[in-house]
């Protein structure tokens, strides 16, 4: 993959750079793909649902509403999108099972941790636009992901 400053310094203005400092959780440190989005607070019912389902490579964006107060994402969840052939998940929100998280193969980037669970009720919306840190993430669009940030076609 294409160093994000790097593709930055190619592509310019064509980009839209995410100035919110995400922290990496996953074992891939660095991850692109096509654009799944999920709208949802402090219930990661669509979240489990969505990684269960073919992934295609594709990241999952999570706007969480930048909630700490629960964890949209576990371990049990991450190795499902794993198995399901997911590239990343990028989450404006908390993760748990941290250490496990850096031990399997998909990219994962969220605001923190929280090892309190959250709701399962499945309430939110999939695959429309959401905006994180005043960044717009359409589905379909690339995103690229690695230690220097987040970059996604505008």
């Amino acid at each position: 993959m294409v160093a994000t400053a790097d593709l930055y310094d190619e592509r310019g203005e064509q980009l839209a750079s995410l100035s919110l400092q995400l922290r990496d959780f996953g074992g891939v440190p660095e991850f692109s793909g096509p654009v799944r989005t999920i709208r949802c607070f402090e219930d990661n019912g669509l979240v489990k649902a969505v990684c269960a389902t073919p992934g295609a490579g594709a990241v999952l964006v999570v706007d969480g509403g930048g909630s700490l107060r629960s964890a949209l994402m576990g371990d049990l969840i991450a190795a499902s999108a794993v198995e399901h052939g997911w590239a990343g998940a990028i989450i404006h929100g908390a993760i748990r099972d941290s250490g496990a998280l850096g031990g399997l193969a998909l990219g994962v980037k969220a605001l923190g941790t929280n090892p309190r669970k959250s709701a399962k009720a499945g309430a939110g919306v999939v695959d429309e636009p959401v905006e994180i840190g005043g960044v717009t993430f359409r589905p379909g669009a690339t995103v690229w992901a690695d230690a220097d940030g987040v970059l996604v076609e505008r």
